[in-house]
């Protein structure tokens, strides 16, 4: 079948339901979800059921791009940096020198095992040396699996990080092949101006770009996502244009948004959870459909041997020698080993060769796509078993609730109190937006006189105004309190019966 402008809809709301409902069941069987949405792919593609032919792997990789940068932003929204700050420098250390190492060792190992070249081998190294933040952010949130010593923030702050490290690997490689002339210590320049430029911008931009959505007094409550999106993707292309790597540029601005106060944040939060789930189905599905599986039947022998090395020397290499300097115990290096999940990010990375037209392009593609459909489909249903195995799992009653997931749930909250605004108070006259309150907390409604008001990030605090403020903690209300400039009354809850001045 052809995909035509008549029936490309009718094929991709067909491609989208089945990718779903396949989604809503895969667990009671141990699937991971994103493995659903792969298979779906191929078995519409040109050698499946419906044999839709799809060999376009410019647009396949142009689709990758965009996915990612939703994946990437939607992933950089959700990280509390008050969560991720303990755990920031390894963090880092395993997002670039466990990504080089990674890198290094499977690229040598291939390289001794087969008839690739030393930088072939490199090639093919890098493309799968990140950990996957589509698979990691899918499988880490659908299990619902609570962890000890930060280690779920510290393995999304890896996922969501290395992706640039990779990238830049991918490309300085890939042009070492195709330029065999070229000092293999070109890398060094490409990999400080990749990461400085593409850091800096994304701290610029998210600066520029929290400014800019508070300021500009849109209309229409639904225009402020498709402004976050078109600051989105300016600050990917901005970084690109630089000479910086966009990948990095989205994470770091979207992480600076996700930590300071916004207009219809909580908007923009449902919007982009839901558009990072469209995003991963549509990549999944576009790469099934590129992929032929009588190409991978022959490559099976060396994939499984490569992707054995990479699970359980490689990857394991990596993190117990990038973490050497921090303390951390056999057990989480060891659970950290395991969860190094290669999903799409390395089948989109591994298009650079096709595009690029080197003699082992194809084979690098489809061992890469072997590698991360094993990755997947191993360690994605086991490791939650091997976390109660080592003892890394909290009881259920004792998981910790992620802030952004306070801040969307419909639950009632464990703080609440209304506080009473006086006259020439520290917060009268200021707008919401402006007085920054603290993640775990809103205001919920003002009382205004006898009406209620329901307030937005634009809503000015006028004296005698009751604020309704909910939180996850009493201390979540102690910092309200605070932030307000007003004492912490006797009483967790104060009505306006109680309020002195009335």
């Amino acid at each position: 079948m052809s995909i035509t402008t008549e029936n490309i809809l009718l094929i991709g709301s067909l491609l989208l339901f089945f990718s779903i409902i396949a989604g809503k069941t895969s667990y009671r069987f141990g699937v991971p979800t994103l493995i659903l949405f792969l298979a779906v792919g191929m078995l519409a593609g040109s050698e499946g059921i419906l044999g839709i032919h799809f060999n376009d792997p410019a647009l396949a990789q142009f689709i990758g791009i965009v996915s990612l940068n939703f994946i990437l932003f939607s992933g950089g929204l959700e990280t509390s940096w008050s969560t991720i700050k303990p755990v920031l420098w390894q963090g880092i250390t395993l997002s670039t020198a466990g990504v080089l190492l990674t890198a290094v060792s499977l690229g040598v190992f291939v390289w001794t095992i087969t008839d690739f070249t030393l930088m072939e081998g490199l090639l093919l190294g890098a493309i799968v040396s990140s950990t996957d933040a589509a698979a990691v952010f899918s499988i880490l949130r659908s299990k619902k699996l609570g962890l000890k010593y930060n280690l779920r923030p510290t393995l999304e702050l890896e996922s969501g990080s290395n992706d640039p490290m990779a990238y830049v690997l991918t490309i300085a490689f890939l042009g070492l092949v195709t330029h065999p002339e070229k000092s293999a210590w070109s890398i060094i320049p490409l990999f400080i101006q990749q990461m400085a430029v593409g850091g800096l911008t994304g701290f610029l931009m998210g600066k520029a770009s929290k400014l800019i959505i508070n300021r500009i007094k849109l209309d229409f409550e639904g225009l402020y996502p498709v402004l976050v999106i078109t600051l989105m993707f300016f600050t990917f292309a901005s970084a690109d244009f630089l000479g910086g790597n966009g990948f990095l540029a989205v994470y770091l601005c979207a992480v600076y948004l996700g930590n300071h106060s916004l207009i219809h944040k909580k908007t923009i939060l449902k919007m982009y959870d839901g558009l990072s789930w469209l995003m991963q189905i549509i990549l999944f599905l576009t790469l099934g459909l590129l992929v032929f599986p009588s190409h991978i039947i022959p490559v099976m022998g060396i994939g499984l041997l490569i992707s054995a090395f990479l699970i359980l020397v490689a990857r394991p290499f990596s993190v117990f020698l990038s973490m050497a300097f921090f303390r951390m115990n056999f057990s989480r290096r060891t659970f950290i080993s395991w969860v190094g999940l290669r999903g799409a990010v390395p089948i989109v990375f591994a298009t650079y060769p096709l595009l690029a037209g080197i003699d082992k392009a194809d084979m690098i593609f489809n061992i890469v796509f072997f590698i991360s459909v094993s990755s997947v489909l191993l360690q994605g249903t086991t490791f939650s078993v091997l976390a109660r195995w080592l003892k890394l799992s909290l009881p259920e009653e004792e998981k910790p609730l992620d802030p952004v997931e306070i801040l969307l749930a419909d639950f009632e909250r464990s703080g609440l109190s209304e506080i009473f605004i006086p006259e020439k108070s520290y917060a009268c006259g200021k707008k919401i937006v402006d007085l920054k309150f603290p993640e775990e907390s809103i205001i919920a409604m003002i009382k205004r006189g006898e009406k209620y008001v329901t307030p937005n990030g634009f809503t000015v605090i006028e004296p005698s105004d009751i604020l309704i403020v909910l939180s996850d903690s009493a201390e979540g209300i102690e910092k309200v309190h605070d932030l307000l400039h007003l004492q912490i009354p006797g009483k967790a809850l104060i009505t306006a019966d109680d309020n002195p001045n009335q």
